[in-house]
């Protein structure tokens, strides 16, 4: 059985769609999947990015995108009332929901759907403290312990070389993004492909020109 660590923010559109999408997609495989929220604000700062929806026109495509690929896959999606946000009370209280920080998936698909279902505001309070009485941590999300898994998560998501979500990690081997769950998928069925010399080719190809 492969064992798949799927690091995700709520605030993305793309990890909600692969989170969706994942049992269909590996659908007759064994495997066990542990979600891993992070702070993908935490990421774009290590790797020295904006996000998505910090460049006005990738922006607009961005929500256009993701909401043909919901209508095109039968996924409910809307957009939120606003967008980026905030999304820390809501990693926060999904890592709380578990002694060792990894939610199990009711706890990620609520908390998804909080955000993308419904065009709602994903940080009203009152909406957060219904959704905290919904799910019954059993720690407070503020603790310092909570904190201390949500960076952690992020410090061992750059370790492994992740520099986005959605990201799932296997046998050392990260897949990137939505478009990535059918080559997940050809791993995992042991395609010969990942066993050449192609995967690790990738990173020794010579940089040859460097933008200053």
């Amino acid at each position: 059985m492969k064992q798949i660590n799927f690091y995700l923010d709520f605030i993305s559109p793309y990890a909600w769609l692969a989170f969706d999408e994942l049992p269909v997609a590996l659908m007759g495989l064994s495997y066990s999947v542990t979600y891993k929220p992070l702070l993908f604000a935490a990421l774009l700062k290590h790797h020295g990015q904006l996000g998505p929806a910090e460049i006005p026109a990738k922006r607009d495509w961005t929500y256009r995108q993701v909401q043909w690929l919901a209508q095109n896959k039968g996924c409910a999606l809307e957009l939120p009332a606003a967008h980026p946000f905030n999304p820390l009370g809501l990693l926060r209280l999904a890592i709380a929901t578990d002694s060792m920080g990894q939610p199990n998936r009711y706890v990620c698909e609520t908390l998804f759907k909080h955000v993308w279902v419904g065009g709602e505001d994903a940080q009203d309070p009152l909406r957060l403290d219904a959704l905290t009485r919904q799910l019954v941590p059993a720690r407070d999300p503020g603790d310092a312990s909570v904190k201390a898994q949500l960076r952690f998560h992020a410090e061992e998501a750059i370790a492994k070389g992740v520099f986005g979500v959605p990201a799932m990690e296997v046998d050392g081997r990260v897949f990137w993004g939505l478009d990535s769950l059918p080559m997940l998928r050809a791993y995992m069925e042991g395609d010969t492909w990942f066993d050449g010399a192609d995967w690790d080719r990738a990173s020794r190809l010579p940089v040859g020109m460097v933008r200053t």
